[in-house]
């Protein structure tokens, strides 16, 4: 059997461009693109778009019900993390603060983006 490599791309619908792009950039830097109703960053090998929507009953999203509960992005360092923190931190952006991942043992941060997708950094050492 073949398996995929990797993941390509995950497309996001947002109420707000221009907030979702404030919100990102603090955690994932520039975009790579920017178009007028979109946004390309790359982390690792994996493309993140957030797409603009014109559907007027965009609301928060709920992690409990079906479907996406969170992503996680990856870090190799606990420094890494707390530089992550840091960087939260002087954006003005909330978030949990360190955590122990009570399953794996591992250390993480929690926080929300403006539509309410649950975003984490998660500590997974080589």
């Amino acid at each position: 059997m073949t398996y995929p490599g990797f993941v390509d791309h995950l497309v996001f619908r947002v109420s707000g461009l221009d907030r979702t792009e404030r919100f990102y950039q603090a955690l994932l830097g520039q975009p790579l693109e920017r178009a007028e109703d979109s946004l390309l960053y790359v982390v690792g090998d994996t493309r993140l778009f957030f797409t603009s929507t014109v559907e007027n009953h965009a609301g928060m999203q709920d992690k409990e019900r079906v479907g996406l509960n969170h992503i996680a992005f990856g870090v190799r360092s606990l420094a890494e993390l707390e530089a992550i923190q840091t960087q939260l931190d002087s954006s003005g952006i909330s978030h949990s603060g360190l955590k122990l991942d009570q399953y794996g043992l591992k250390e993480f941060i929690w926080l929300d983006d403006p539509d309410g997708l649950r975003i984490e950094f998660y500590l997974r050492p080589e």
